[in-house]
């Protein structure tokens, strides 16, 4: 089973985000390349987990608005 998925880690910068290993920085054992992979709090903010959410819902609403209007 995987581990738990923190959304705002205190240090992102200290772990490798590539692997369920979460392997410190300078060690990483995974050989998932030569540099460690970024958690998406350091690439995107602290709100990355939700952006997701709404944007799925947001492009489903304007498709329905489009077939709904569409006179055809």
């Amino acid at each position: 089973m995987a581990k738990k998925f923190p959304l705002n880690p205190k240090h992102p910068e200290r772990i490798c985000w590539g692997c369920d290993k979460y392997c410190p920085a300078d060690s990483l054992r995974c050989g998932n390349g030569s540099d460690r992979t970024q958690h998406p709090v350091e690439m995107f903010g602290e709100d990355w987990f939700e952006w997701g959410v709404d944007s799925a819902s947001a492009t489903e609403a304007q498709d329905v608005a489009a077939i709904s209007t569409d006179p055809q």
